[in-house]
């Protein structure tokens, strides 16, 4: 069952009254193995590139390093194997300061691991293989969940764990009255079931386009409408990414701010999007409004796409403050 806007999502001042300035990630913890080559592979082509690069991955574990490397404390709740590629995740979250007694290690499965190859424009093709992050369960989420929403300023959710999780996660930040942020990489159908929770969406263009038709709204011209649309849907504000174009913040009113992107040095996108989120939830945990939590969470995207690598380029608080002026 659905439950109420007023049960679930006080508003995000109201949050910052009761609650601490943590950040909570419930997501994706994977190991990257990402090839560089002059172009994109097309349907049934093989291309060559360089030395094969290993990385931190996966959604969850990104933000959740973006959010650390921003200032926030910072815990994240997932799974990884009882495998080496486990312990190497589990070990460079740590070295970044990231809690992560709410990430499971399961015996007899794999880490999720993400196949990745870059452009020399900074584009990129993902395939994903879940393993260990296919097993987080909503009961293991509420319990880690039970332990740190206390001090907790905001949750932030991806949806490359199963749809359960994905629920439980957000019911339980909106009944602690804890601000949620929900990343809808992929949609899922628990996107679809938790619009009339109102955590703020955050889909990039063709996530918005997705959820614009899979919510049944009616047709709309333009990134902008749809955003519109989404956010009466909901009853929360929508902040759609937009890449080098900024993001599009929209409100249930059908205020809509844009924020432009400054001037980038392209190399990778990998992790982009997870930057922003990762940033975006550190700022509304420390208390800052919508708005501008947004515009640094831009800033801090843009300086991360200088580096090859989902998490290398994620700035720290002291360059987002520099380039912020």
């Amino acid at each position: 069952m659905i439950r109420s806007r007023d049960q679930h999502a006080p508003t995000i001042g109201a949050v910052q009254e009761r609650c601490g300035d943590a950040v909570v990630v419930v997501g994706a913890v994977n190991v990257d193995l990402v090839v560089a080559a002059a172009r994109l592979p097309g349907p049934g082509e093989t291309v060559v590139g360089g030395d094969l690069a290993r990385y931190g991955g996966g959604k969850g574990a990104n933000a959740a390093v973006a959010a650390a490397r921003a200032g926030a404390p910072v815990e994240l709740v997932g799974a990884v194997g009882a495998d080496a590629e486990g312990t190497g995740a589990v070990d460079e979250l740590c070295a970044e300061g990231v809690g992560t007694c709410g990430v499971a290690r399961l015996d007899g499965v794999p880490t999720g691991v993400a196949l990745i190859v870059t452009d020399d424009a900074g584009e990129n093709q993902i395939a994903v293989g879940a393993g260990a992050n296919a097993r987080v369960d909503a009961d293991a989420v509420r319990t880690a969940l039970d332990g740190v929403l206390d001090r907790a300023g905001c949750v932030l959710v991806s949806t490359e764990i199963p749809d359960d999780a994905v629920v439980a996660a957000v019911r339980a930040a909106g009944a602690a009255g804890v601000a949620c942020v929900l990343n809808p990489a992929p949609v899922t159908g628990a996107v679809l079931d938790l619009l009339g929770d109102a955590p703020v969406l955050t889909p990039n263009r063709s996530e918005l386009a997705d959820l614009h038709t899979r919510a049944g709204l009616p047709d709309a011209a333009d990134d902008r409408a749809r955003a519109v649309a989404l956010a009466g849907r909901t009853g929360a504000p929508v902040v759609v990414t937009l890449g080098g174009d900024g993001v599009l913040l929209a409100h249930p009113d059908g205020a809509v701010r844009e924020i432009p992107a400054g001037a980038a040095q392209v190399r990778d996108t990998t992790g982009a999007g997870d930057t922003f989120n990762g940033v975006l939830a550190a700022g509304l945990a420390a208390g800052r409004d919508l708005s501008d939590a947004a515009a640094t969470a831009v800033v801090a995207a843009s300086l991360s796409v200088a580096s090859e690598g989902a998490r290398t380029g994620m700035p720290r608080a002291a360059e987002i403050d520099a380039a912020r002026g």
